[in-house]
């Protein structure tokens, strides 16, 4: 029961929320234990809060899932776990979430409550509507890092959120445009309403702009005026090519592999994109944290 409850509160996924931790790394805060310990706490929250969604998500879809050639095997449409489970469930993280955010400041909470809300919207109404679907993930991933930013009242540069727009937008279109392709090798019919006013051009086209858009934000974001005075080096330039790797990288795995469809799975077994990552967040300290 605990490999299913696993799997229904989609634990993997929870990777999405290290997010919260990009205004900790770029206020040069990583290394204070006490401002470290508070953005922790609010990684786990919005875990939680992943998680509630992702079960509430789940039964909405039931019959959907059940016709989907990867998504029938979760425990849910697969019968592993009853919807009464799956609700009571979703209940106690309810409780347990409310109870521990309201140790935090107000704008916290009201960020991460807008970000449940969003969420909901989103399940139920806002990934039926063709962009607007995908809009709705990237404004998700903009909520997780400004929360990070609001819980130890630190500022963001308005780039990084536009990088954070740029690349979640990228990774949602791209996931659209591996649901197509599994659809039509399957040959299994729409399993999700909004595949049907996509395309694959259309998305392979949506994609090239966002992949775009993340690199020109970011590297505007590495030689920006702000960015040179607050770590006292214009040497953060030197992260972008990491950044532009790893975009060509995933877009790589998703058109010449197919392998999009599942995002964290990707992050965590591609060996390259790890390595990317890894030296992307090391040089990244050395840089910020002054530590040559």
């Amino acid at each position: 029961m605990i490999k299913i409850y696993f799997k229904l509160f989609r634990i993997p996924q929870w990777i999405k929320n290290l997010f919260v931790f990009v205004p900790l790394l770029f206020s040069q805060n990583l290394f204070d234990g006490r401002t470290l310990l508070t953005s922790i706490e609010a990684f786990i929250l919005f875990c939680f809060t992943s998680s509630i969604i992702y079960v509430i998500n789940d039964i909405v879809d039931i019959k959907a899932d059940q016709a989907h050639p990867i998504k029938k095997l979760r425990p849910l449409p697969s019968g592993k776990i009853s919807k009464k489970s799956a609700l009571t469930s979703v209940i106690i993280l309810l409780v347990i979430t409310i109870f521990l955010v309201s140790f935090f400041n107000l704008r916290f909470i009201s960020c991460i409550t807008l970000f449940f809300f969003l969420n909901v919207l989103y399940t139920f109404f806002f990934k039926h509507i063709v962009l607007l679907d995908v809009f709705s993930i990237a404004a998700g991933f903009m909520l997780r890092i400004i929360g990070g930013a609001l819980i130890i009242s630190v500022e963001i540069s308005s780039w990084l959120i536009l990088t954070t727009m740029f690349i979640s937008l990228f990774l949602g279109v791209m996931k659209r445009y591996s649901e197509l392709t599994i659809t039509l090798e399957d040959k299994t019919g729409i399993t999700r309403k909004v595949l049907s006013d996509y395309s694959l051009d259309f998305t392979k086209q949506l994609s090239t702009i966002a992949a775009a858009g993340v690199i020109i934000c970011y590297a505007l974001y590495s030689v920006s005026q702000r960015t040179v005075r607050v770590f006292g080096t214009e040497n953060l330039i030197y992260t972008t090519p990491f950044v532009v790797f790893g975009i060509f990288r995933y877009m790589y795995l998703v058109f010449m592999n197919n392998e999009g469809e599942n995002t964290t799975q990707m992050m965590l077994t591609d060996l390259p994109m790890i390595l990317t990552v890894l030296l992307y967040i090391l040089t990244t300290v050395t840089i910020v944290y002054n530590l040559i």
